[in-house]
């Protein structure tokens, strides 16, 4: 199962907890495992509480791991100078793996599903998500 989402890029955190939940519930499965992935190679999967203060954190470290400003080797090799968008999402890896137990996601009380584009232009993105269990 799959859905798209549209970014702004820059480190654009998004909620899709209600998006991922709506396909468990689709897929009957009670016992198991659902894996969400963003096939793409600047872009992120997590689970944070998603709450305006913390999103503003998160950014504010993740400019301090990997500045957009840096002046990376990946921007003269290719000319898009988003090096800084691959580094985050090396770090923060496009796939998370959540159980699933009683038909429902394992997270938890101030867990949100986010999807994170690092990239530095809006794009379409598809989340792709697969339920495993019975």
């Amino acid at each position: 199962m799959r859905f798209t989402i549209s970014t702004k890029g820059f480190t654009d955190i998004i909620d899709i907890t209600p998006q991922v939940l709506e396909m468990v519930r689709k897929s009957k499965i009670k016992e198991g495992f659902c894996l969400v992935y963003c096939p793409g190679s600047t872009c992120g999967i997590t689970t944070i509480e998603y709450e305006e203060g913390l999103i503003k954190d998160f950014k504010r470290i993740l400019e301090r791991v990997a500045p957009m400003s840096e002046d990376y080797e990946h921007c003269k090799k290719w000319g898009d100078c988003n090096g800084y968008a691959h580094i985050r999402s090396a770090l923060l890896r496009p796939i998370l793996t959540v159980p699933i137990e009683n038909g429902k996601l394992v997270l938890g009380q101030w867990q949100n599903l986010v999807f994170i584009d690092f990239d530095n232009r809006p794009r379409k993105r598809e989340i792709s998500v697969k339920t495993i269990g019975n």
